[in-house]
């Protein structure tokens, strides 16, 4: 599945591929967007854990 943020989604500056067969879209608020993004952060192992904290902390700020 993509997440995609609503205002994106309304502009058609959505990207995501029509063509894949079992790929699903959810628009979703910014927000919710961000921090799914930050959630897959945390996830990372390939930085030290300052790093990954520090960028995950920054993709929530970006919050309204």
């Amino acid at each position: 599945m993509t997440i995609i943020d609503r205002g994106c989604w309304e502009r058609g500056c959505a990207c995501y591929d029509s063509r894949v067969a079992d790929e699903t879209v959810e628009v979703a608020p910014r927000n919710d967007v961000l921090e799914e993004v930050a959630k897959e952060i945390e996830k990372m192992t390939a930085f030290g854990n300052d790093t990954i904290a520090s960028f995950a902390c920054f993709v929530r700020d970006m919050k309204k």
